[in-house]
């Protein structure tokens, strides 16, 4: 029997034992797939033949005594804004013809390198631009916390799918909080890798977006990025190598630390105070662990610098998308579309290098005024499914209040290309989970893996399961 709470790690260490099959693995999630997708709607495509087919490969690996891959056997999705070769890849977008693409992403070629076997593709909002996992092409992706309220975006076909039990882990990706909210909102670990620290093709939105995963466990998280953390010669630059794995990391203990706490976001904007308290609740747990903590005030960029990300990088970069057919675009993307042509390049150049130059004095405050920062996640409560991608198409010119507050903690750590982890720890008085976020220094996912496997004995969360887990929903 596979428990809904297994993690990845204890997974791959039942098969590569001989306990598991990698084809009784898959079935079950098969199985899982075909009980708790029609409700979820988290992976919008799968070849099961395929499926099985991946895993047979895994068992013959292992029944050669090849027991070298971390993840053998173990299923995860890959986010249908990745390429896989011979995979429909649409970008969640009816602008796009639907066709199989020509080659892996060297981010896919990593996950079938640890083991993964690959299942299927997870939803994401048209062109990964949204807080909220809904598209015309593939439709609504809904929490299996409450069906009601929305997974998060962009990668809420992967915490969908991993809250479900669809899967133990899922690919994932983060351009201005699209790993971290969607984890908070469905109680799970998710973390934003420092920029250059795991291959892309492409780092797009002026090199702000990363590819990562969404897990139960921190243990998965540190043996996904030890797997996924290479350095590319292809690239135009890597992250330094950490000084050692960071499955050896969470299992030592690291410093006292100084945790700046911050419950006001650089954008300005509102916090429900239930967000705040999942900040205060970390706080305390993280004051019990011997740490210090204080409130600050640091520099995250300006209110100009953060707008200008908004309206101009991610503008121009949906502008160079793959569209086909601007026509067939959602209202809130089209207007991003068009919006990319009211500017020129000089003003791009400008702000790419007032971002660089900011990014210089928000990163020089780590290891002089704190070791970490701690906020809220998100600065909103997760929102019901249709409340986002309708202000967004209402009125795709207007603020869109809920959105922004949504990615208010999270968008200057892409700009900066700085790591952070979002932690569940707190429930809001409707049931649904909230996260905290942790911030650390340049390159230093070390540290904040170190305080999640602090964090987790405290908080229970690997146990935890949503409402229709516990109550087999089919």
């Amino acid at each position: 029997m596979i428990s809904p709470s297994i993690s990845a790690t204890e997974l791959a260490r039942l098969i590569r034992a001989g306990e598991l099959s990698a084809v009784e693995v898959a079935q079950h999630y098969l199985d899982r797939h075909d009980q708790a997708n029609p409700a979820v709607n988290a992976i919008v495509w799968i070849d099961r033949d395929d499926v099985l087919r991946r895993a047979g490969e895994s068992d013959e690996r292992v029944r050669r005594g090849d027991t070298s891959r971390p993840f053998e056997g173990v299923p995860m999705p890959i986010k249908d804004l990745v390429g896989v070769k011979g995979q429909p890849l649409s970008f969640s977008s009816m602008a796009v013809e639907e066709k199989p693409a020509e080659a892996n992403e060297v981010t896919v070629d990593l996950i079938e390198e640890a083991g993964f076997v690959l299942f299927g593709r997870s939803n994401s909002p048209e062109f990964g631009a949204s807080t909220t996992t809904e598209n015309e092409r593939h439709g609504i992706t809904r929490n299996p916390w409450n069906l009601d309220y929305t997974s998060g975006g962009s990668s809420g076909g992967a915490s969908a799918a991993v809250a479900a039990d669809i899967v133990p882990i899922a690919n994932a990706s983060d351009g201005g909080g699209s790993i971290r909210v969607p984890a908070a909102a469905t109680g799970l670990v998710g973390l934003k890798p420092s920029r250059g620290r795991i291959p892309n093709d492409i780092r797009a939105w002026e090199h702000s977006t990363t590819e990562g995963a969404i897990t139960r466990t921190i243990e998965d998280m540190a043996g996904v990025m030890d797997s996924l953390s290479r350095i590319d010669p292809l690239g135009w630059y890597s992250a330094p190598l950490p000084n050692r794995p960071y499955l050896e990391e969470i299992r030592a203990a690291g410093p006292r630390l100084r945790v700046g706490l911050v419950l006001e976001p650089p954008t300005g904007l509102e916090v429900d105070l239930e967000n705040r308290e999942a900040a205060m609740v970390a706080a305390r747990a993280l004051e019990a662990l011997g740490h210090h903590v204080e409130p600050v005030t640091p520099f995250l960029f300006t209110r100009e610098a953060l707008q200008g990300f908004t309206n101009l990088v991610i503008s121009a970069s949906t502008w160079a998308s793959p569209i086909e057919d601007p026509d067939k675009l959602e209202p809130y993307i089209r207007y991003r579309y068009d919006s990319a042509e009211q500017f020129h390049a000089g003003q791009y150049a400008e702000l790419a290098a007032d971002l660089q130059w900011q990014t210089r004095q928000v990163a020089a405050q780590w290891g002089r005024d704190f070791d970490v920062l701690l906020t809220p996640t998100t600065a909103v409560p997760t929102p019901r499914v249709g409340h986002v991608i309708g202000e967004a198409n209402t009125d795709p010119t207007g603020p869109r209040l809920t959105e922004a507050r949504t990615v208010s903690f999270t968008a200057f750590c892409n700009i900066s290309g700085l790591p952070a982890i979002s932690l569940p720890v707190h429930t809001g008085s409707n049931g649904m989970p909230l996260g905290a976020q942790i911030v650390g220094g340049p390159y230093d996912e070390a540290t904040l893996l170190r305080l999640g496997a602090e964090l987790e004995p405290v908080f229970g969360w690997q146990h935890r399961q949503a409402p229709m887990v516990l109550a087999g929903v089919r």
